[in-house]
């Protein structure tokens, strides 16, 4: 029986504002925690202990592997966007030893137990994070719900507005309460894309407006979309109060307001937020630049300083990549046209340095960072086994190097489609290693781009 085991300056464990001197033990053929302890232990004490391996990371941060609870795999059917493969290995060299995978821009989603095993088909061998699902719900489908929860989905994502994708037609308030009847009495979660359908496009139709402007798209886009969405989810959650539900995405700090009064009243509502909603502005966002186009879209500077403030109240309860890929083509590079081209933001394998270079502005520290990037999501989707440096948990880790500074560029962009807001930026912080269940699955410092021989994720 091997053992693996950890010893860093700065081990950041449950309970701890700041990283300190531990030790990890790891049995590798299990891939579990067994054993953590306070102190620097000499590894002159494992001498002559069996099959030992220690590894002295020094100064090092150790954090427990990162959950990306919004990523969107698009396999099958659209895997010239992404894939298992290349999405997960994207995922490990950033850090994230579990992704969620989202049910539509794959084809077929999953909205069915049978969309779901051709998924999990075509996901096996492929995967270098762990990888869990959301189920989806659409029109008329409410009745293939619980088979999915028995079939091992997470919670459901819906849309209120189009979603961009023919196969995932929106739903009504109506589909909505045929939905909640049937997840009430379970422990699921119910996800919102929460803008509000409306006939009206937000751009006035007495000027031509110009399709390379960001303000164009904003505009298109506006406030009131997410605002009335979730009084509306508010409104039918209190219908059901035991029924877990949950905000996608969320970039309008207008809407905090009725999301604190809904938690203080003991709904059971969650929020995320993104990356891109935490670094940029709309007015950094260049004329004819449509990597930076999103759903819902990234605002104005005081907005987003509201969203880092609900994040640091607990008003906001953790973060997302909200990886949307696609090809060049469909991102419409040659005429910089926001209004036509897809909308979603490269990005995944990047959050923990961008968390980290615009936090460290503002006081974050690693405790928040492991409960927004680690706990919090692991917690949101049912997986008890991660999000934590604790006995028995699964020994995911991240390894990161806070003082190392990088400017992204293509290299850096391990997904399929290497187009993204990021690329040119400076950001502090970097991963060094990642280990999934007891394996070192990436390190900065081995050839092959860093990755092991083979994938060795699972699907949860």
């Amino acid at each position: 029986m091997q053992t693996l085991v950890l010893i860093s300056n700065n081990v950041q464990l449950p309970g701890n504002e700041d990283p300190c001197p531990a030790t990890i033990e790891i049995q590798c053929d299990t891939g579990k925690i067994i054993r953590v302890k306070p102190g620097k232990t000499d590894r002159q004490e494992y001498h002559g202990r069996g099959t030992v391996e220690v590894w002295d990371l020094g100064d090092l941060i150790v954090l427990p592997g990162l959950v990306d609870a919004h990523v969107h795999l698009n396999e099958p059917g659209r895997t010239d966007f992404e894939g298992f493969n290349t999405g997960t290995r994207a995922a490990v060299a950033g850090g994230v030893t579990t992704v969620i995978d989202m049910p539509l821009c794959s084809i077929p989603p999953t909205t069915t137990t049978s969309n779901l095993e051709v998924k999990r088909q075509a996901a096996l061998g492929q995967c270098w994070s762990d990888v869990a699902f959301w189920g989806g719900v659409i029109p008329h489908n409410q009745h293939d719900l619980l088979p999915l929860i028995d079939a091992g989905v997470k919670g459901f994502k819906c849309f209120l507005i189009e979603s961009g994708v023919e196969e995932f037609p929106h739903v009504t308030s109506t589909d909505v309460k045929a939905a909640m009847e049937q997840l009430a009495p379970t422990s699921s979660v119910l996800l919102f894309h929460a803008e509000l359908h409306s006939n009206s496009s937000g751009v006035s139709e007495t000027i031509t407006p110009n399709p390379r402007s960001y303000d164009t798209f904003l505009r298109s886009r506006p406030d009131s979309l997410e605002v009335s969405a979730i009084d509306l989810i508010i409104s039918l959650n209190k219908q059901h109060p035991s029924l877990r539900t949950h905000i996608v995405h969320l970039s309008s700090a207008t809407a905090l307001p009725l999301i604190k009064d809904a938690k203080a009243s003991g709904l059971l509502l969650t929020v995320e937020t993104c990356f891109h909603y935490l670094c940029f502005t709309a007015s950094s966002v260049p004329a004819g630049r449509p990597e930076f186009k999103c759903l819902p879209p990234i605002r104005s500077a005081e907005n987003k300083e509201h969203l880092w403030t609900a994040l640091m109240d607990g008003s906001i309860d953790f973060i997302v990549s909200d990886h949307a890929p696609c090809v060049a083509s469909f991102k419409y590079f040659d005429t910089g046209d926001f209004m036509n081209a897809w909308a979603g933001i490269g990005g995944l394998g990047l959050g923990l340095s961008v968390l980290w270079t615009e936090g460290r502005k503002r006081g974050v520290t690693f405790s928040q960072i492991v409960k927004w990037l680690s706990t919090g999501p692991a917690v949101h989707a049912g997986l008890p086994s991660k999000g934590g440096i604790e006995v028995r948990k699964d020994a995911d880790f991240v390894i990161f190097d806070p003082n190392s500074e990088f400017t992204v560029t293509t290299d850096d962009l391990r997904f399929k489609n290497k187009s993204s807001p990021y690329q040119g930026m400076v950001l502090k912080g970097r991963v060094e290693k990642t280990i999934l269940r007891g394996q070192l699955v990436w390190d900065r410092s081995r050839g092959r781009g860093g990755f092991q021989e083979a994938p060795l994720g699972n699907l949860l």
